[in-house]
């Protein structure tokens, strides 16, 4: 995927990482019919310091009015430049499962810049079926796709066993970003953007925290832990 000429190069991938957020704030603002936003209140609304959303924004040259702040419209149209979103970019979903099927209607990805133009699975019994508009299509499709520039990121929403194999399919049909669903550790050659996605773990690290909350109730005593490893 190119970047677009305008987009500011050298964002740090932190802030990059935040950009969507202020994007989401600034979309509610908008439907509210607010014009402009101090940077103290986008920085509530999106969950940073006001510092801190100051120093993301000045990465896209963006500092804001003092006693004005920031315009929401010219605002949201930098935060989508810089993401990439003033273009839609059509995206091919693997594995027809609940998960895969669930991501195949949700309506947010037009919304977002985002076109799901194709939709497979490796199984005979699945392929066919219509689901949101589109059919089912064999992986053999993702040649096709792939002559047609129709594959610009691959989402994997297959069992754990099949990701890698997906994963070296996609990158095969000269995909160069991948959002990975499945569980385990996939390996993309270095020049592929590849980012996952772990519900178990993000669950995990949610009991974590709620058992600190709880006071620590159900933490093994380390006394107890290092006679047993004695």
């Amino acid at each position: 995927m190119s970047a677009e000429p305008n987009a500011k190069p050298g964002i740090p991938d932190a802030t990059v990482a935040r950009l969507p957020g202020y994007l989401r704030a600034l979309g509610q603002l908008t439907g509210r019919g607010v014009s402009s936003v101090s940077s103290e209140e986008l920085a509530e609304s999106s969950g940073v310091s006001s510092a801190k959303l100051r120093k993301d924004l000045s990465h896209l040259g963006s500092y804001g009015v003092r006693g004005v702040g920031y315009d929401v419209s010219h605002l949201s149209y930098q935060i989508s430049r810089a993401l990439g979103l003033t273009r839609d970019w059509p995206v091919v979903i693997v594995g027809m499962g609940n998960l895969g099927r669930a991501l195949a209607s949700y309506g947010g990805f037009a919304t977002k810049g985002f076109e799901v133009v194709a939709l497979l699975d490796h199984d005979p019994q699945v392929v066919g079926a219509v689901i949101d508009g589109l059919t089912v299509e064999p992986m053999s499709a993702l040649a096709r796709l792939s002559a047609e520039g129709s594959a610009s990121i691959g989402v994997i929403a297959t069992p754990a066993g099949s990701a890698q194999t997906v994963a070296d399919a996609l990158v095969a049909a000269g995909v160069t970003s991948v959002l990975n669903f499945a569980g385990g550790v996939v390996h993309v050659p270095e020049e592929v953007h590849l980012r996952k996605v772990d519900l178990s773990t993000e669950l995990q690290i949610l009991a974590f925290h709620e058992q600190r909350r709880a006071g620590g109730a159900g933490l093994p005593d380390v006394a107890q832990v290092a006679r047993g490893m004695s």
